[in-house]
């Protein structure tokens, strides 16, 4: 049994619908730039290496940024963390244009601010949908949230090569700066008072307790384990194999882009599904969707039809997104709104932070194991977390009530 939505159409609040163009636009400079980077490469503008060391200092300065930007969105009004994260990103992202071919150092510095200045914003914009919109009307929000990061996550790449046609990687780095701009200036003013007690307590003292606060909810804590284990695991084996098993299976290396295709489509599915579902056990329904992502490292071990890997991509992208609308929604309406902030970078930190560690060790993984057994294993892994995150009692409705 399920319930349809009542609330009003979340798309008539035109101040989530200036968040929605901020964040939107925020991430499409995100993705853009290493499609545009790697257009330098092309150019012959920088080399390989040069690609590798930007990538990297950005990753490190976003997981640097996040626990940081927790506190400072939750000590002080989260559309000021907004815009001096999207302003700094802005103000950087030239100077990456400014280093191509001249200073690797320059550059490598430069992504690490930008990478900063998109940790910064990222659990600001995750706390302020609580801020400006209704509780009836979140799930819609995270909804349309999420097709705005899936569209952008399929765009992007073409939109650079088409961009490409008419101007050089240099041209293209201003042009997602002025993207940064958007995510500074359009976003609106917040509804909350920051409590401006807590900007006396140390940084350590402010992320603490947004740790205690987490740890309030046991079912936030369970789905965070299951979601961590899920991306280092998951997601890294299937990274490093899909191309392998494209190449070697099915001798084409179109099976790695109808793959990739096909999840971002499923989890645009999935997401039109859940702005207007609401299941009456939300939590264990978005756990089961967690672990439909098992599918796709099994796929990759059986010798199944190419049509049938695509099919999985596509329930596996759906799948994601059953669990990450109401889970995001769930945070914002369970945590106490002065540390969602600190909870919300507490999520991103180790859901996504964690994912470059499990890639540097699949690869070794594969050499000593095999890549039969490192399928299986992470397989296993990914049904298995959202299974034990289900037993948690509160895991049912991703509440803490009953």
């Amino acid at each position: 049994m399920t319930e349809k939505a009542t609330a009003p159409s979340v798309l008539r609040n035109v101040a989530f619908l200036r968040l929605w163009t901020g964040t939107t636009a925020s991430g499409l400079a995100m993705w853009a730039l290493p499609f545009v980077l790697g257009l330098a490469v092309l150019e012959r503008s920088i080399t390989a290496v040069e690609l590798g060391v930007v990538l990297a200092t950005r990753t490190v300065g976003f997981l640097v940024a996040v626990p940081v930007a927790g506190v400072l969105a939750d000590r002080h009004s989260r559309r000021n963390v907004v815009f001096w994260s999207c302003l700094t990103g802005a103000v950087m992202t030239p100077v990456i244009a400014l280093g191509m071919g001249s200073s690797l150092v320059l550059m490598a510095a430069a992504a690490a601010i930008v990478g900063a200045g998109q940790g910064g914003c990222r659990p600001a914009f995750q706390a302020m949908v609580a801020e400006v919109v209704p509780e009836s009307q979140r799930q819609q929000a995270n909804a349309a949230t999420t097709v705005a990061i899936r569209v952008t996550t399929l765009a992007a790449p073409s939109l650079t090569a088409l961009a490409a046609l008419l101007v050089d990687a240099k041209a293209l780095l201003i042009i997602t700066a002025a993207l940064w701009l958007v995510g500074a200036f359009v976003p609106p003013k917040g509804t909350r008072a920051p409590d401006r007690t807590t900007a006396q307590a140390s940084f350590a003292a402010d992320f603490l307790e947004g740790l205690n606060e987490a740890r309030r909810h046991p079912w936030l804590l369970s789905g965070l384990g299951a979601l961590t284990m899920m991306v280092a695991f998951g997601y890294s084996a299937t990274a490093v194999l899909l191309p392998v098993v494209s190449r070697d299976r099915y001798d084409t290396e179109a099976i790695l882009a109808a793959g990739t295709t096909a999840y971002t489509l499923g989890a645009l599915a999935g997401a039109a599904l859940m702005a207007r579902w609401r299941p009456k056990t939300p939590g264990w329904a978005a756990l089961a969707g967690m672990a439909c992502y098992g599918l796709v490292p099994l796929a990759l071990l059986l010798p199944v039809h190419w049509s049938v890997l695509i099919a999985v991509y596509v329930v596996a992208g759906v799948g994601i997104e059953l669990f990450n609308i109401p889970w995001f929604t769930a945070v914002q309406r369970e945590v106490e709104p002065g540390k969602l902030g600190r909870v919300s970078s507490l999520d991103f930190l180790l859901s996504f932070g964690l994912a470059p560690v499990g890639l540097a060790f699949i690869a070794p993984a594969i050499d000593h194991f095999g890549a039969g057994f490192v399928l299986g294993a992470c397989a296993v892994i990914c049904f298995a977390a959202p299974a034990a995150a289900a037993l948690v009692p509160s895991s049912r409705g991703f509440t803490r009530t009953s």
